[in-house]
């Protein structure tokens, strides 16, 4: 005996009805949550490398002549401050600024028995001397002055560390040029003063020029009951060299 099919109402015939798509609906898709992405770590950029050397200082009665001489300049030359005269004995164009404490530590040791040293000007003169030149500097004498020099050099080169190629020749730097600018006749100073330290600069470069801040002060120690070896000067004071 076959039995009769079940009566589909209105509510079945609705449930079991899908509804017609609307003309121009997207589907609706179930996405699964993203995972959480890892943070991204920002890398600091790397320190510059500082720009250092090692230098004896003028005293006042030394740079201020100096600075007079340099109304003779004419033309494209820049002159060099009076308080940013100094004698480099070796200067060290890229340095980690890790290496900052070696560079301290190695101007007090090789200091500690160099005596005052009696330091005289000379004449001036050029870099180069043929040609178009570009400093105007004059000459410094001073015994013992070659060999502290030679030794900063040999100690920043035995820390793996490099200073310029120059060889040495003690001056102070009177100007710059930068353009066309005729040569200053030469001029002799019977100038000298007696230095009882030297320096470890820093050079910041400026549009204006560079700006030199000390970093460390070494005492000349050889005859001297001081014990204390380094003074290190405040970093975010320019020096006046």
């Amino acid at each position: 005996m076959t039995r009769p099919a079940p009566k589909r109402g209105p509510q079945a015939d609705a449930a079991t009805t899908k509804p017609a798509k609307s003309v121009g609906q997207k589907p609706q898709n179930k996405s699964q949550p993203r995972p959480d992405r890892p943070a991204r770590i920002e890398t600091p950029p790397p320190e510059p490398s500082l720009r250092l050397f090692y230098a004896l200082t003028l005293p006042r009665e030394i740079s201020t002549p100096l600075a007079e001489t340099q109304s003779l300049l004419k033309g494209n030359w820049r002159a060099v401050r009076a308080d940013q005269m100094h004698v480099t004995l070796a200067y060290l164009p890229a340095v980690p600024p890790e290496r900052l404490a070696d560079l301290r530590k190695l101007g007090a040791d090789l200091t500690l028995n160099v005596p005052t040293l009696d330091v005289r000007l000379r004449g001036t003169g050029y870099f180069p001397n043929e040609g178009s030149p570009r400093v105007w500097f004059v000459k410094v004498e001073a015994e013992g002055l070659a060999e502290l020099a030679a030794q900063l050099r040999e100690g920043v080169a035995a820390l793996g560390l490099a200073t310029d190629d120059q060889p040495f020749k003690a001056h102070i730097t009177l100007a710059r040029k930068k353009g066309p600018a005729p040569r200053v006749p030469p001029k002799t100073f019977d100038l000298g003063w007696q230095a009882s330290s030297a320096v470890l600069a820093r050079s910041i470069l400026r549009k204006t020029g560079p700006l030199y801040q000390t970093e460390s002060t070494f005492r000349f120690r050889a005859g001297s009951a001081e014990t204390e070896l380094l003074l290190p000067d405040a970093p975010d004071q320019p020096a006046e060299l």
